[in-house]
């Protein structure tokens, strides 16, 4: 991790120089020569830094070393993202005042007191520099005493040809266990009524049982036999009242707002008396008997079917529950490592060159002992690796000999991390700032890293694709596990294995920490003056004792709930988080504004506000934030407007702000040209003077993802043409939402035509189209890569438009179109030998008139041929499905109002 910093600290300072040398901005004299020298011991220091962190793991005063080292890393990325700020704001004043001289000075000045406040700035960077640069020379004099080997490595994470491997089962040589804990689970019992029947799988970290816990939890005969089934993530501490509200919001499915123990266990007594349950409790530590006493008292009640099934890596703690039965789960057999491992690590590999290594990896195979994790881990590992050379390496690899197992760290994830490249260590280890169990939305992962500013390619490539293809690196890697895709097959979700999460917080130690506002170590964790990336748990109602003394050297600041949302959590010392790249505080609905002094967090990159409902202002002083990148204001119901100071944030690259009661974007907004997303374009009122019109976004030229809504208020084609969405190359997803309904769509489908999208467009929405007419373009097979299509409350057109002729179509969803009653030959088109000739996914929800279907194959043409799923569902007058599709083999999955047909359940 310290070999990905100082690679940041070093591209950094190259890039500042060659900035400073093109604006002629100075620093005090003297200083370049300090910056030269600096970037040479860097230099130096990085090239010993990869045996320094093999090291590490054996000798506590190397990781001391190291840990220093990584202090001054980021104390040197805070000085020279001041830096770098400081360039970025001399380049917007000179872009917002073009009346001043154009000529080349060391600086643009527009006041005698700016000038003061700009040179004094400049001379505390160059002190800072100073400093960190006797720290660096210390440093670097402390390495000759260890002896390090000179392993300087500059690698780029290359792009991986698949990662169909990441979805290969853990389940491997289970059926035996699955089989037993079935029994358990479904039989009867004579000791049923002497109090819960408690199951405990028990086994190492990594063995399997949560996995087995999840194939039995989600088997079809246990699904039937138990009234309620509740899954909840223990982990350490064992805290009755958060397992209380984790049963209470399972049972009732939604968030609980109450904290009180006593009234929690009475709601959830009141939903499972009588009732059969089965009960989850998965990674138990807890040995304190009178906390366990707490939870199974409430259990008592429910039926004498009952079960509560246990995962523990500790056999005490199967005692101490007193339970019924305790399922040892033993590790892998050597053919089944074996086996397990050769899936994985040969795929794709030629019989030949699996023979050459195949008696190498199963060596490699046993060394894991049985782990199906460690396994798991190697197999992906040993998949990217072609020759025999690097093969042996593994295998006589020296990590093997570290007595880690089961203690910190398996030698497996070892090997795994140290063959990453410096980036990518970087991007896996701040993973570990994520809660235990907790899903990770990708795509804020992404932005995360960003923030961090871990993606910056030095080729031209988009962060958001490099972040993209990091993750799919790190996946194919089983860094991450329990997958949730999108109808594309693209990754949208996942979660990080215990042990693995274990792994990542062994490396960041003092750097990333989880605390919970109702421990007692709060305060203690975070006073780390070290402490670079915090998440604070906090738990609805009750108010934080969230202390930042000592903590104001943050780089990311999450707050999460164990609910959906946060009710009381204070805002009234954050102006000491100066250094904060991320900070995140959706969910929270104590917040109505955000202070004034946010505007002081200038190195902030990512600021999440989704959710604060009662959020009803931003304060103008977020103009000052010219490196944010990511806004998001989503579903924050009370808040009318943005600042007009927004246009100022040139770096701003998603600008989420859908679901709010805004009347429109500030005007100006245009100069935004960094967007890639904007999730919530209003179109404004005419007579808004203030409120950008749609024309301003024709300067957009980078945007990949967006969505306008209140299109029924544009009544001038002209101007909707100047917006040039048919010139948007990047664009892949765009959403058209002619909401509010107008009751007199004048001049709705000239507007819709001069919203023509560039035909490379991947996703599109319709949503509230009052016109009869479809527009021309969606008449015509014009949009020859699309894959996505959503129409919907298109209520005044009365039929389909032809879309059999999109040959890349995957998924089509058709909702409320209530004037459409017969859907037939024009639907599937004219021009091509098959209609819908990729499309997997089809759905018609509330076709209330839809009375008649009919899909013939004529002259041989094909219909449907790659069709998986239908659903139909509000179409009451439809009494009858096509043939064709009834009749297809293998049959197609069919949900029908209630009714399933054909395909697999």
């Amino acid at each position: 991790m310290a070999d990905a910093l100082l690679s940041i600290v070093l591209d950094r300072l190259a890039s500042l120089i060659q900035q400073q040398i093109h604006q002629e901005v100075s620093l005090v004299v003297g200083v370049e020569t300090e910056i030269q020298s600096l970037t040479d011991t860097l230099q130096v220091v990085r090239a010993v830094v990869v045996d320094a962190e093999k090291r590490q793991v054996k000798e506590e005063l190397v990781k001391v070393w190291l840990q220093r080292l990584k202090d001054i890393a980021y104390q040197m990325d805070d000085v020279l993202d001041e830096w770098s700020t400081s360039l970025l704001k001399s380049q917007i004043e000179r872009a917002e005042s073009p009346s001043m001289s154009k000529k080349k000075v060391s600086s643009c000045i527009p006041s005698p007191s700016i000038c003061f406040k700009r040179v004094a700035g400049r001379r505390d960077i160059a002190l800072k520099i100073k400093d960190i640069k006797q720290q660096v020379d210390d440093i670097a004099n402390q390495s000759n005493r260890f002896n390090f080997t000179s392993r300087f490595s500059n690698e780029e994470p290359h792009r991986l040809i698949t990662i169909s491997a990441v979805d290969i089962s853990e389940v491997c040589g289970r059926d035996k266990d699955r089989d037993t804990i079935l029994r358990q689970l479904l039989g009867e019992s004579c000791e049923q009524n002497l109090g819960p029947y408690i199951i405990s799988l028990v086994g190492l970290g990594g063995v399997g049982k949560t996995t087995l816990a999840q194939l039995a939890f989600n088997h079809h005969e246990v699904e039937a036999h138990f009234d309620i089934r509740i899954w909840v993530c223990v982990s350490d501490p064992f805290i009755p009242v958060r397992i209380f509200r984790d049963i209470f919001e399972a049972l009732y499915e939604k968030s609980s707002d109450v904290h009180n123990p006593e009234v929690l266990q009475k709601k959830i007594r009141a939903c499972i008396e009588g009732k059969k349950f089965l009960l989850v409790l998965d990674d138990v530590w807890n040995e304190d008997y009178q906390l366990w006493e707490q939870l199974k008292n409430c259990l008592k009640c429910g039926d004498g079917g009952s079960r509560i099934l246990v995962t523990t890596r500790n056999e005490s703690v199967a005692r101490l529950m007193m339970s019924t039965y305790v399922h040892p789960l033993g590790s892998l057999s050597l053919d089944q490592s074996r086996a397990l491992f050769s899936q994985i690590a040969f795929f794709r590999k030629g019989t030949e060159k699996a023979d050459e290594l195949k008696e190498i990896g199963e060596k490699i195979a046993d060394k894991c002992k049985g782990l199906p994790l460690a396994v798991k881990a190697l197999g992906s590992l040993m998949q990217s690796k072609n020759n025999k050379q690097d093969w042996e390496n593994v295998l006589n690899s020296e990590m093997w000999e570290l007595d880690v197992f089961e203690k910190k760290l398996s030698p497996a994830l070892l090997l795994s991390y140290y063959d990453l490249p410096p980036p990518l260590k970087q991007c896996f280890s701040y993973c570990a700032v994520f809660p235990k169990d907790r899903t990770i939305q990708i795509d804020d992962l992404i932005k995360l890293w960003m923030a961090q500013s871990y993606l910056n390619s030095k080729s031209d490539r988009e962060m958001e694709t490099v972040g993209r293809e990091y993750f799919e690196n790190l996946a194919a890697r089983s860094f991450f596990q329990d997958f949730e895709k999108d109808v594309e097959g693209n990754i949208i979700r996942c979660k990080m294995h215990d042990i693995v999460h274990d792994f990542a917080q062994f490396l960041t130690n003092n750097e990333c920490f989880i605390v919970e506002d109702d421990c007692e170590n709060l305060k203690t964790n975070l006073s780390r003056q070290k402490g670079r990336h915090a998440t604070v748990i906090v738990h609805g109602s009750t108010r934080s004792s969230f202390s930042v003394n000592n903590a104001r050297n943050l780089h990311t600041l999450l707050v999460v709930s164990n609910g959906y949302r946060i009710d009381s959590f204070p805002l009234d010392s954050f102006q000491q988080f100066k250094y904060l790249r991320a900070m995140d505080l959706r969910g929270n609905v104590s917040i109505e504004e955000l202070p004034r002094e946010v505007g002081e967090f200038i190195h902030l990159r990512y600021l999440n506000l989704s959710y604060c409902t009662r959020l009803n202002t931003l304060p103008e002083t977020i103009s000052e934030l010219c490196n944010l990148q990511t806004l998001n204001v989503c579903c924050c119901e009370k808040l009318e407007k943005l600042p007009q100071g927004i246009r100022s944030l040139t770096n701003l690259r998603h600008l989420q702000a859908n679901y709010c009661l805004l009347r429109g974007l500030p005007k100006g907004v245009g100069r935004l040209t960094s967007l890639r997303t904007l999730s919530g374009f209003i179109v404004g009122d005419e007579n808004g003077s203030d409120v950008c019109k749609i024309e301003e976004m024709r300067d957009w030229k980078e945007l990949r993802e967006l969505e306008i809504t209140g299109l029924s208020k544009v009544e001038d084609a002209g101007e909707a043409e100047k917006a040039e969405l048919k010139n948007k190359k990047q664009l892949y997803g765009l959403t058209l939402n002619f909401g509010p309904r107008s009751s007199q769509p004048v001049g709705m489908k000239e507007v819709a035509e001069a919203l023509q999208p560039h035909p490379d467009l991947k996703s599109l929405r319709i949503a509230s189209y009052q016109v009869e007419e479809w527009p021309r373009w969606m008449m015509e097979p014009s949009l020859l890569q699309l894959t996505q299509l959503f129409l919907s409350f298109c209520v005044r057109c009365q039929c389909l438009p032809p879309l059999g002729d999109l040959p890349l179509l995957e998924g089509l969803k058709i909702n409320h179109m209530k004037q459409v009653n017969y859907v037939g030959g024009e639907f599937l088109g004219s021009s091509s030998k098959i209609a819908f000739p990729r499309l997997k996914h089809l759905s018609f929800v509330a076709m209330s008139e839809w009375k008649n279907w009919e899909v013939k194959e004529e002259k041989g043409r094909k219909v449907m041929p790659c069709l998986l799923s239908l659903v139909i569902s509000g179409s009451r007058k439809l009494t009858a499905l096509p043939d064709l599709l009834l009749q297809r083999t293998p049959p197609i999955k069919i949900k029908w109002g209630k009714e399933e047909i054909g395909g697999s359940s």
